[in-house]
């Protein structure tokens, strides 16, 4: 507890110097009245010499910092904030439970009360892990940007610095509520918190790994299957531990699988290939470190997510419609391949195209029509792809040298073999990507499904819209798609619309769902999180 005459001696202390720079000015000028001195708050004149006053906490605290605590303490009139041991200890609590949001508690470590510390740079100190919790809490510890940049048609409204010291002023009279307004309030991130809490605090299960192999499909024998049947027991896919080394794949181990594959965003067959054993083998502690980095994902998308609107989850290839910030409707997806990522992106689908044509984008020419025209000269034809000029002039492929083509356009007319099937759902990018329709039904009762070349395969394209549209639209879009006719239907109310990446989240049955880290992303978020809590 700090001790009132330590904290009034430390700003006589620091006013001291003001004093007797105003004296001086005074002597110096006589007989002429001086001018009126508006003498600085000793916490802001510590602010603005933290290099001379606060040598150790100076490195700590950039010109962002530097300027947020400034404006926090003249907020709360440029007074010591700390000095109550009961305001401190609520801090202190608050900063201790943000382990449940993924936050190490130690990242906000608060200074000794130290009657022999300079009080004013501890108060400082105080306030600037108090600001920093907050911000983390709210908008995530780490820049989005550096990491999983999420382009914006719009550039975000919000002010991060108003929003934080707003949070801050408040809990100031009550911590606990204002850190838990600083946590995201939509459900996927609540929810997630509830089960990491729940397993961070509990010993981590053991479990060899499952050998990889040939295809291990329902009746087949295997010598794996003890193992496996022992590792699902042990994830909570089988009731009761297996007896005995049979070896068959029978119909109850079977189901399990099923079971696993499917809560863990895999084609749910039972067919044990490489993609089902590599997620079997993913460890729990690497289960665990999922939920604290999908946490901060959730941080970072908070801020974008929309009551109204279109939600996809790349990763696991699965598009939301939210109404009233409810989920009310879900469809399976297509995304980017490794090689060719979908990118994520927060838009406003603006407006439909009705039978389609399809200009092949560039690198989808460059990389693979391009290839096949040259060893095929009937692949134009074959896939009824029209050459047109960078003027929009029908072109004959003899009219083409294949090996250097120049400027050319491939267009492929409306109809049944488009791949971008009855419809397209546009919204500003600048990736040239877009919502739609494909004929490669087939590919839907896959998982993982990274298929596509960037843009996204919608399975039920023609519910989607009626879930965007009016009753009015969705009759008139009905009547153009009936023509065969290339038709631009622009909405009369966009839509929002998100592309975000996670790997895990909580279904409305209350259980883990898992999605394949289909880019990667994972290993380094979880490095540059730090260690495992």
């Amino acid at each position: 507890m700090f001790k009132k005459h330590a904290c009034y001696l430390s700003i006589c202390l620091l006013v001291a110097p003001l004093v007797a720079t105003a004296a001086a000015l005074a002597d110096d000028a006589l007989p002429v009245a001086p001018p009126a001195l508006v003498a600085t708050a000793p916490i802001q004149q510590a602010l603005a010499q933290l290099s001379s006053v606060c040598p150790r906490l100076a490195p700590q605290i950039d010109p962002a910092a530097q300027s947020r605590l400034q404006a926090f303490y003249q907020q709360q009139g440029d007074l010591p904030l700390w000095s109550a041991n009961e305001r401190r200890q609520a801090l202190h609590t608050q900063l201790l439970m943000l382990a449940d949001d993924g936050l190490d508690p130690g990242h906000y470590s608060l200074p000794t009360a130290d009657t022999s510390a300079n009080v004013l740079c501890s108060d400082i100190d105080t306030s600037r892990q108090y600001l920093q919790a907050l911000q983390d809490l709210h908008y995530g510890r780490l820049q989005q940007s550096r990491f999983e940049p999420l382009w914006h048609a719009q550039p975000p409204a919000q002010d991060p610095n108003s929003e934080v010291l707003a949070l801050a002023a408040a809990g100031l009279q009550d911590m606990a509520s204002a850190f838990d307004q600083a946590r995201p309030s939509a459900d996927l991130y609540r929810s997630l918190r509830n089960a990491y809490s729940a397993v961070r605090q509990q010993p981590l299960p053991h479990w060899n790994a499952v050998a990889g192999g040939p295809l291990l499909r329902p009746g087949m024998d295997d010598p794996r299957v003890p193992e496996l049947a022992r590792r699902l027991y042990l994830g909570g896919y089988l009731a009761s531990e297996p007896k005995g080394s049979g070896t068959q794949y029978r119909a109850e181990l079977v189901s399990a699988v099923k079971a696993f594959q499917l809560s863990h965003s895999l084609q749910s067959d039972g067919v044990i290939g490489a993609g089902t054993v590599a997620e079997l083998n993913i460890s729990p502690a690497m289960r665990r470190e999922q939920l604290r980095i999908n946490l901060e994902r959730f941080r970072w998308l908070a801020q974008d997510l929309e009551p109204e609107g279109v939600l996809v989850n790349v990763a696991a290839a699965q598009l939301s419609v939210y109404q009233s910030g409810v989920p009310v409707w879900q469809t399976r997806l297509q995304v980017g391949r490794a090689e060719r990522q979908t990118p994520l992106l927060k838009s406003r689908i603006t407006r439909l195209t009705l039978n389609p044509t399809w200009t092949i984008p560039p690198t989808i020419m460059r990389e693979d029509k391009l290839p096949a025209i040259r060893l095929n000269p009937e692949y134009l034809r074959q896939q009824n792809l029209q050459v047109l000029d960078a003027e929009g002039r029908a072109l004959t492929p003899e009219q083409v040298d294949w090996s250097h083509p120049g400027n050319i356009l491939l267009r492929q007319e409306a109809g049944p073999r488009n791949p971008l099937g009855k419809i397209v759902l546009r919204f500003p990018n600048p990736y040239s990507v877009y919502l739609h329709d494909t004929p490669s039904q087939p590919l839907f009762t896959k998982g993982p499904r990274a298929f596509s070349s960037g843009c996204v395969r919608v399975e039920q394209p023609l519910r989607l819209r009626d879930l965007l549209v009016s009753p009015a639209e969705r009759a008139r879009t009905d009547e153009l798609l009936a023509t065969g006719v290339t038709h631009e239907f622009r909405l009369a109310n966009p839509v929002p619309l998100l592309l975000g990446y996670w790997t895990v989240q909580v279904d409305g049955q209350g259980d883990l769902v898992y999605a394949p880290d289909i880019y990667g992303r994972d290993p380094i978020l979880m490095k540059a999180m730090g260690s495992v809590l």
